[in-house]
Order: structure tokens, then sequence, then C-alpha cells
């Protein structure tokens, strides 16, 4: 396993981390609790030292499962928890469920003191490693409110580094917010794969020049990236899936994989998998993956990625 810092003012983490949205036990399909903590288990084992998670994974069950595995093992310290607020699944009724639950966002100030006070519960902290916005929208992110809750629990030792998982698909039209706010945030977070490279547009040199950490999400693609669907594969309506790859998505995506077929076909020693993943830690500007995982088996192949290292810049297809 490697390890880089993230940014200027972030903590050390591994190049591969572990994303516990699957493990939530809800939006993935059926999950068991002992297989994901064994997964989680197992990642650890092999030097993982990032976690990325959210109040809204499982409506809490994801942070709980994380504390059950790192109050187990007893060596919270060396483990880097990285959560999220924002969605609200406290204050929500059934006309709220847009396919995830009923949630719906809400970047006001006291709710994401609120929702950060709840997650440090959760996880039994006294501070909460790296707090990150759940990708609100630029209407909400225009407003003092989410910027200002950051700001005081950072003040008040509820955080130790404040983040923003930037909206999908707004990458360039919300990365003006770096401008405003790289004194306050240390780390964003950010949907980047080999088949969605908007954010190299203007993020990425933003956060390169103001210093800021970036964690790559959704690097294999909802699975997509590890070459197990074909254009027929369907999800059922308890999977994120069957709106995230729907019919239209997938072929759409196995459009744009014709492109990029020949750097797979470069390293036929490795998966689609590890070599999406390397992909995803060869820009400058990005120090670390979370793939999602759900199983001990996927995991292994996740961290091997690690060790490949990132890809030459040159043997990378263009859109």
């Amino acid at each position: 396993m490697k390890y880089a810092k993230l940014g200027d003012r972030g903590p050390r983490v591994s190049t591969m981390g572990f994303g516990a949205w699957a493990i939530g036990g809800m939006n993935w399909g059926e999950t068991d609790d002992n297989v994901s903590k064994r997964a989680l288990h197992d990642a650890l084992d092999q030097g993982v030292t990032l976690i990325d998670t959210a109040d809204v994974y499982g409506f809490g069950h994801s942070e709980k499962l994380v504390f059950d595995v790192l109050k187990e093992r007893g060596n919270k310290s060396e483990i880097i928890v990285a959560t999220k607020a924002g969605n609200d699944f406290y204050n929500t009724s059934e006309e709220d469920d847009k396919g995830y639950g009923p949630i719906k966002q809400n970047a006001d100030k006291d709710y994401i003191i609120f929702a950060a006070e709840q997650s440090l519960k959760r996880l039994d902290v006294d501070a909460l490693d790296i707090l990150q916005l759940h990708s609100p929208d630029l209407e909400k992110l225009e407003r003092d409110d989410p910027w200002k809750a950051l700001e005081k629990l950072k003040k008040d030792g509820k955080i130790k580094h404040a983040g923003w998982s930037v909206q999908s698909f707004q990458e360039t039209n919300q990365a003006h917010l770096l401008d405003r706010h790289h004194e306050l945030i240390d780390v964003i977070q950010v949907r980047y794969n080999l088949l969605e490279r908007e954010a190299e547009k203007e993020l990425f040199p933003k956060a390169q020049k103001y210093g800021i950490g970036v964690v790559v999400r959704i690097p294999i693609l909802f699975g997509f990236l590890t070459g197990k669907f074909s254009r027929e594969t369907r999800f059922d309506d308890q999977d994120h899936r069957h709106m995230n790859l729907s019919p239209e998505k997938l072929d759409e995506y196995f459009d744009k994989l014709d492109k990029v077929k020949p750097l797979f076909d470069r390293y036929p020693d490795q998966s689609m998998a590890q070599v999406s993943l390397r992909f995803c830690i060869t820009h400058p500007a990005c120090h670390t993956a979370i793939p999602g995982a759900k199983t001990s088996k996927q995991v292994e192949e996740n961290c091997v990625a690690s060790d490949f290292g990132p890809l030459d810049p040159n043997e990378i297809p263009v859109l």
C-alpha cells in the first residue's frame, strides 16, 4: 500500500481508501453486516487508512459499522474516517423519497452542526477527522450557512478538517467556490473516473493552486469499470444502480468504454478495476480513491491497485 498527504493541510492517507456506502445496507442490494465488517477489517489489514462514509448511508448504519470495526481493532487513532452531512434523513416524509429513501438536501448552518454532532456520537469520537458537505446544489452553496457551519465546527474542535463533496456533474459549475472558500476547505471529494473527466477542466487546477486534497469517488463507476456488466444488465428497485446505471446510461458508458479499451489491453495481468483505479491516482491533483467494497475479495483487488501505482499519463486514451 502506498500513501500520500491529502493536500497541504490534510492528513496522510492510503492511496486506496474504503468507500463505505454499500455496507450501509441500503441502495446497493442485500448486504450482510458480518461480511461487511470482515471486508473492512481486511482493508485495514492491507494498509488502508482512509474510510469514507456518510451519516445518510444506511441512515447511520455505515457509521455504526465503522465504529464497531475500529472498536474491535483498538487502533482508532491510526485510521482517518471521513464522513458527510447535508442529506437530511432525520426530518423527512415519504414524499421526500427520490429513490434513495426519504431524504432531502439541507445545508442550513444549524442542521449541519446538528448532523455533525450525531456523527460524533455514532463514531464515539471527540472530533471528526474530516467532515464533508454532502454534495449540495449550487443554490445552497452560494449561501453562507454551510460554510459558517464548517467554520464553527472547526473553531469548536468538533472537526479536524473541513471538506466538501462536489455534486456530481457540477464539477465545472461549482469550481469557482474554491476561489472563495479555499482557506476553509482542506479536502474536496470529486466524481472522477476513466469515463467521466469533467473535473480535469477547472476543478483540479484550482485544487492544485490552493493545495487542497482531492479524494476521488465513483472511481470504478458503480462497478461498471470492473467489466462484469453487459448492456442487458438490470438492477432491482432496491439498488440505486437501476437509476445510475439505467439501460440508457449503460449504452452511453459502453460506447465510451470502446475508446479506452486499448488501455486495458496494455495490462493483461491486471483487472479492469485495477487499471481504472490506477487512472484515478494518476492526475497530479488526485491523492486517493475510495472504491466501494462489500466483500473481502473486492477489497483485495482494490488494494493491489495502490501497489501498482499511477499510470503513465501518455498511455491514457483521450475521450
